[in-house]
């Protein structure tokens, strides 16, 4: 089996897996597990949008927590203030965090380096302190409760059921992830690639750099705002502190421990810090450190993230097939 097959086998089997979780916790009577799988798919959109960015365009952001936030608040304010049901409240805020993305991406993708994240982070904290002082709207550090309207009331579904909760998000991440693949298969994901690996030849074939890096942008800002508006939705509730420039930061250290440049690298990242977290908080009241010296370990000795290690072996086993075909070929030949 090829490289590329035992890939896409491995995503389908994370995609099998992540559908049967709730039938499978539910028999081993692990319903508060659900809760935790279903925030880490939340957060690897976040985690995503980072690497869309930095991982296939070469762009270190620090800002996706705004446009997480955006997200998250359009839902909050459409159905809290507007009286929204509920897909047009979720669809307000995918705009609203794709419109602030359009916006702040034709300035920053002007600036490169660490001119481009020092920019995101400027961008990150203006709004972050104006949804902190607009209190009467946001909710400020208290933040903005509500409850969920119905998912689809002829049916009866609604999100305070934990599974129809859960099948809802994994179904949109699961939509946004099989988008992914499809960009970075097309003819724009092999110009972000371009872009990428050397912006000078890119332009010099006819890619217009500028325009090709704000398209990434734009997308990775819709990524984060459809797991801000997943966010409102999951907890009933928006707060400005999840618009925090350190949210961006921990989106950068999930994206790069899973694998940045991958599909599912987010994913893995975000589930594997979340539940090692989850686990050592228990154990251990400075579980902080131990994450920190986990994320290290993993950068000194994985530098392509933990999916690039399964990448490695499975390439590696491809090559060394190769080698031995063309050894028994010379041979062969030789005789």
């Amino acid at each position: 089996m090829t490289a590329q097959r035992l890939k896409w086998l491995g995503v389908a089997a994370v995609a099998a897996g992540l559908g049967l979780a709730p039938v499978l916790l539910k028999f081993f009577g692990g319903l508060f597990w659900i809760n935790v799988i279903a925030e880490i798919l939340i957060w690897s959109l976040l985690a995503a949008s980072v690497n869309l960015l930095l991982g296939y365009v070469g762009l270190l952001s620090f800002g996706q927590a705004l446009y997480f936030g955006f997200g998250m608040y359009g839902v909050a304010i459409g159905i809290s203030q507007f009286g929204l049901g509920l897909w047009p409240a979720f669809f307000l805020g995918i705009a609203a965090a794709t419109a602030m993305a359009a916006v702040a991406g034709a300035i920053a993708v002007r600036l490169t380096w660490h001119y481009f994240a020092i920019i995101t982070v400027v961008f990150s904290l203006i709004f972050y302190f104006v949804a902190m002082s607009a209190k009467s709207i946001t909710g400020g550090d208290d933040g903005l409760s509500f409850s969920a309207p119905p998912l689809w009331k002829a049916a009866g579904w609604l999100l305070t059921d934990r599974t129809v909760q859960y099948y809802f998000i994994y179904l949109v991440c699961a939509a946004c992830f099989t988008g992914m693949a499809f960009l970075i298969a097309s003819p724009l994901g092999m110009r972000f690639n371009a872009v990428r690996d050397n912006e000078q030849r890119a332009s010099l074939i006819g890619i217009n750099v500028y325009y090709t890096r704000w398209i990434a942008f734009v997308i990775s800002g819709l990524l984060a705002g459809v797991g801000g508006a997943l966010f409102a939705l999951f907890g009933r509730y928006a707060s400005a502190s999840y618009m925090f420039y350190h949210v961006s930061g921990e989106a950068v250290v999930w994206a790069i421990v899973g694998g940045i440049g991958s599909l599912l690298g987010p994913l893995v990242g975000t589930a594997l810090l979340i539940l090692f977290r989850e686990l050592v908080s228990g154990l251990w009241e400075n579980y902080l450190i131990a994450v920190g010296a986990f994320v290290i370990l993993v950068v000194m000795f994985a530098p392509r993230g933990i999916v690039g290690i399964f990448s490695d072996l499975v390439e590696g086993r491809d090559r060394r097939k190769a080698d031995a075909r063309a050894a028994l070929r010379n041979l062969a030949e030789a005789e």
